[in-house]
């Protein structure tokens, strides 16, 4: 079809970065909602170039979805945006199926439309439930308004940045595949840092840290990870609801642009028996006006007394939360202590098998890292479970606390009786998104052997990107 009287939105690299970052500036400044509202519909208004907005929002398990609305229906619909819940694994049962999207203004992109299609910009969507308050399952409303609260109440602001490990492999659709081919390609085998300039994985890694840059990620570092073919894009601190946020633009980024280069880019914890698994260190401190409340220069290991009850509290909670944490079948192959595998539960400065690390830092970057987390993990609800448990949990009655010897599940079965039988969970989440969460988890686990073997089995790669699309679960 001929492109040639069509005029849609594709601005240049330097040019959506400056608009990303002053987007990312009101929101890390709480300029007021009314305010960000009012200019974004004004801009939708005035760009004639654009033709749709993609409201994006997480289901349970932390699978992203996307709805594209025309600009102009949008515009005059917005707060009256309706939805099938029952289509969406974890959300509302077929006999109560109708929810609502809000637009939440602060968290608006402008995308590089040689990776999203041009004409169109992004924007995360809150779901609402059918009476009008937020809905139990929309873990990024939760994390939100826990997050608003705290800094109405306590002057808090909640901070996070997330490692977030992934693999390339060869040829489209890798993951589909798997049941026919039982194995992933390597295109790399490179190792830690180490990979010729133009490398495929180089490549990639480059075009992705670009993409980032152009959506305001503010970058850090990127490199080839331990694992052949194993790749890391680290970018910088934000907001706890925009850092999880920009963990699923990360992922998603990364498929798009490894499908469009012919490749697969994967965030199962363990694709390959072996090699070293995939996590997603999950970093986070808490300030209060200008102070880090997790830095005391002397504190041990420059770690505040808050700092280290924060910690305390994740310890003595580690069983409960820890399907949050790792919440599929092949993350517990990562949970293996001959790859430097986080299972220990206990806190160090040095020890990379412990769960918890104490980085080292200063009066802006101490924080606290939590190393046990996957990167197919829902990521508003981990960010949800770490601050709440570290804030408003209990501290366990248990000699050493952070030296003891205890260790996380080694299969994903003990996990959810834990988070079943946890009353924490219940107090955090309510026991209705507690049963909808174990039971989803359940019926994965079920589908796999009971003991993970040395092989990876069809079945843990089901319900990966595409992979949970009903017409294919019989192939697993």
């Amino acid at each position: 079809m001929s492109t040639e009287f069509r005029n849609f939105l594709a601005l240049p690299y330097d040019e959506l970065e400056e608009l990303n970052l002053q987007a990312k500036a009101d929101r890390a400044n709480r300029v007021s909602i009314d305010e960000i509202r009012e200019k974004r519909i004004k801009y939708l208004t005035d760009e004639k170039r654009i033709k749709a907005v993609t409201v994006l929002f997480s289901d349970l398990e932390g699978r992203l979805h996307l709805l594209d609305y025309d600009k102009k229906f949008l515009l005059g619909s917005y707060e009256n945006l309706t939805f099938d819940g029952s289509s969406i694994r974890g959300f509302t049962a077929q006999k109560e199926s109708d929810l609502r999207l809000g637009i939440d203004w602060s968290a608006f992109y402008w995308v590089p439309a040689d990776v999203f299609g041009t004409g169109k910009v992004l924007v995360f969507g809150t779901v609402i439930d059918k009476d009008g308050s937020a809905y139990s399952g929309d873990l990024r409303g939760v994390l939100k308004n826990y997050s608003d609260k705290l800094y109405k109440e306590k002057g808090y602001t909640l901070n996070a940045a997330n490692e977030i490990e992934g693999f390339l492999f060869a040829g489209r659709d890798a993951e589909r595949k798997f049941h026919e081919t039982g194995k992933f390609e390597f295109i790399n085998t490179g190792g830690y840092y180490h990979v010729l300039p133009l490398d495929p994985l180089r490549q990639f890694i480059d075009t992705a840290a670009e993409v980032q840059r152009a959506m305001g990620f503010q970058n850090e570092k990127d490199h080839p990870e331990v694992a052949p073919s194993q790749f890391e894009i680290n970018y910088g601190y934000g907001e706890v609801v925009a850092a999880a946020d920009q963990i699923q633009l990360y992922k998603l980024l990364c498929r798009q642009i490894a499908n469009n280069m012919g490749y697969t880019a994967s965030f199962l914890p363990k694709p390959v028996v072996g090699v070293n698994g995939s996590g997603m260190h999950t970093n986070v401190s808490i300030s209060k006006g200008k102070t880090n409340l997790m830095w005391d220069e002397k504190g041990q290991e420059k770690l505040s007394k808050f700092g280290w009850d924060f910690i305390d509290r994740i310890l003595s909670h580690a069983l409960d939360i820890c399907l949050i944490l790792n919440p599929s079948v092949n993350a517990y192959r990562r949970l293996d202590p001959h790859f430097e595998a986080p299972n220990q539960i206990k806190a160090s400065a040095t020890d990379r098998g412990s769960m918890v690390r104490v980085p080292i830092g200063n009066s802006r970057s101490m924080r606290v890292e939590v190393r046990s987390v996957a990167p197919d993990a829902n990521p508003y609800l981990v960010l949800y479970s770490i601050f709440k448990t570290g804030i408003d949990g209990t501290k366990a009655k248990i000699a050493n606390l952070r030296q003891a010897q205890r260790y996380l599940p080694d299969h994903i079965q003990k996990a959810i009786a834990d988070f079943q039988s946890s009353e924490w969970i219940s107090t955090i989440i309510g026991s209705g998104v507690q049963g909808r969460y174990a039971d989803l988890k359940q019926a994965s686990a079920d589908r796999c052997p009971r003991e993970l073997g040395t092989f990876v089995k069809p079945a843990e790669v089901q319900f990966h990107h595409e992979i949970y699309n009903q017409s294919l679960w019989n192939d697993f």
